[in-house]
């Protein structure tokens, strides 16, 4: 079975890595001015997870260690830890410390920890841990970026053609559309109108278009109106990015069913699946579907929807099995 955790830090995980030199220079200017990006970062996440396994760990989206070298010359390379925080954590701090200086243990080479937090809260902006103990003095201090501080600049993020403006406008609407998803559903269509509008090209769009539908989740009749209204857009824009973004959308589906294990799960993400593969015909099906009792023949279904063809062809996998 799919790990929840995993699941939940792979976008993230993966736009960081995919675009670090836009991350940077979004967030960091002044830090990706002093990077040599002739050199290609090199992404240490096995052994970051070495170093920090018996650490206790707090309720944070993503970190990643990446080694990255100088323009100046003075060190020919150091460490960047970075941590994605997503709620308010009492420790966090300390931990932040822990992971400083055990990577330093660890390589003996300079350590820069930053840290990104989305939280909801303005009021919550760790960037210091230390004590003062019998003239023994610590002082670590790290520089963070929240995220909700951009809610006044939503128009130089519409107008940004970096891809984490777009993370961060995804993330601020999943946090201002919570208890209003109709809302949500408009907006997510706007911002991957924005990604064809900028002009990105069809793999920046669908890597970013992962992000936004991992991060702004709807009900599954709202998830069925997004993807009409979306395969509407993209046939007026004459652009076949569906194909490979509709796939997305129907492994979402199974990833939703098997993370359940139930029949209720497993039946929700073949109703999508079928929604996003064959249209309204699609969804025929599912009264059928519905009748079987057993949730292996369910789980055969749902991984069958992404390869099949045609209905028919799905219709043998649960006939055969029953």
């Amino acid at each position: 079975m799919t790990n929840p955790q995993t699941k939940y830090d792979s976008p993230w995980k993966e736009i960081l890595q995919l675009y670090f030199q836009d991350f940077m220079l979004f967030f960091f200017p002044q830090f990706h001015a002093q990077i040599d990006w002739s050199k290609e970062p090199v992404f240490l996440d096995k052994e970051l997870q070495q170093v920090i396994r018996d650490a206790e760990l707090g309720k944070r989206l993503v970190d990643k260690l990446v080694k990255i070298y100088l323009l100046d010359g003075t060190e020919s390379w150091i460490l960047i830890h970075i941590e994605v925080q997503g709620q308010e954590e009492d420790e966090f701090s300390r931990r932040m410390y822990v992971y400083n200086y055990r990577i330093f243990d660890c390589y003996n080479r300079s350590v820069v920890s930053i840290a990104i937090l989305g939280d909801a809260n303005s009021d919550w902006r760790p960037h210091q841990f230390g004590y003062n103990l019998f003239g023994c003095r610590l002082d670590f201090q790290f520089p963070i970026v929240k995220l909700i501080d951009y809610r006044q600049r939503f128009e130089e993020l519409e107008a940004s053609s970096n891809p984490f403006a777009t993370l961060v406008m995804a993330h601020l609407i999943g946090l201002e559309t919570g208890d209003n998803r109709t809302q949500r559903k408009q907006r997510k269509i706007a911002l991957i109108r924005g990604l064809y509008e900028k002009g990105f090209e069809r793999e920046k769009v669908v890597n970013l278009f992962r992000l936004i539908d991992w991060m702004l989740t709807l009900p599954l009749e709202l998830e069925r109106e997004f993807w009409r209204e979306y395969r509407e857009y993209e046939e007026s824009k004459d652009m076949r990015y569906v194909t490979s973004v509709e796939r997305i959308g129907i492994e979402q589906g199974i990833e939703q069913g098997i993370k359940q294990g139930t029949k209720q799960g497993l039946i929700k993400g073949i109703a999508l699946g079928l929604q996003l593969k064959f249209g309204d015909s699609g969804t025929n099906l599912l009264p059928e579907i519905e009748e079987i009792g057993d949730v292996d023949v369910l789980s055969a279904v749902l991984d069958a929807i992404a390869f099949v063809e045609t209905i028919e062809q799905l219709r043998q996998v649960y006939q055969s099995n029953a």
